[in-house]
């Protein structure tokens, strides 16, 4: 997938789901109900049950929606997760072997970095933004204020306590998109099924970041 088109789509969405699942069947309703609820930028991590058989299924049932992985810890699971059909990809850290891969695969990849150096390192590696994680610990919304004097020219993801009260000022600070996952999948809400409540969140977030 192109750099390009793909920044266009979070451009436009603002907001990532972040699916963490024990089984297939519970990943697809997660799914499902985001979807419903408006969102269409979908990531699957892959200390989820069975991330590419996921991610495969996904791309089959929601063609209008970007899916993609995460937690991607090394290059086998970046391999599995291309050949599952990933159109981006997230790591928790900075590894320049999964970068160059990636940009050679031309799959979007988002490193997570925290400091300065490691959001420049991952950036002029090919990175097509960069996750700023775990963004509480630094700060929060004042964090990413302070890096768009020096590196405003680098778009930047944060996730890690992010929630949909504060979505919006991560986005007025200057993120390009921000990433959730508790906050849309309460675990009270997937013991009792109830799909309606994650709907409901997920409208709530696009409501609160303008979409």
């Amino acid at each position: 997938m192109a750099t390009g088109s793909w920044l266009s789509s979070v451009q436009s969405q603002r907001a990532i789901a972040v699916i963490r699942a024990p089984n297939v069947e519970l990943g697809l309703q997660m799914a499902r109900a985001v979807v419903q609820g408006g969102m269409k930028l979908i990531e699957i991590a892959w200390n989820s049950h069975q991330p590419a058989a996921l991610v495969h299924q996904l791309r089959q049932e929601q063609p209008s929606c970007l899916i993609g992985a995460g937690t991607i810890l090394n290059l086998d699971q970046c391999w599995e997760a291309i050949a599952a059909g990933s159109q981006f990809f997230f790591t928790p850290y900075v590894n320049l072997e999964m970068i160059q891969t990636a940009v050679e695969q031309q799959v979007p990849v988002i490193p997570g970095a925290l400091s300065p150096t490691e959001i420049v390192t991952a950036w002029q590696a090919g990175a097509v933004a960069v996750k700023v994680f775990p963004i509480q610990a630094v700060g929060g919304v004042a964090y990413i204020r302070h890096l768009q004097g020096p590196l405003g020219h680098i778009p930047l993801i944060p996730t890690g306590g992010v929630t949909i009260e504060n979505a919006p000022e991560f986005l007025a600070a200057g993120a390009l998109a921000v990433g959730l996952s508790s906050q849309l999948f309460p675990a009270e809400a997937l013991k009792r099924s109830d799909w309606e409540e994650v709907t409901q969140r997920a409208r709530q977030l696009l409501r609160s970041v303008g979409r």
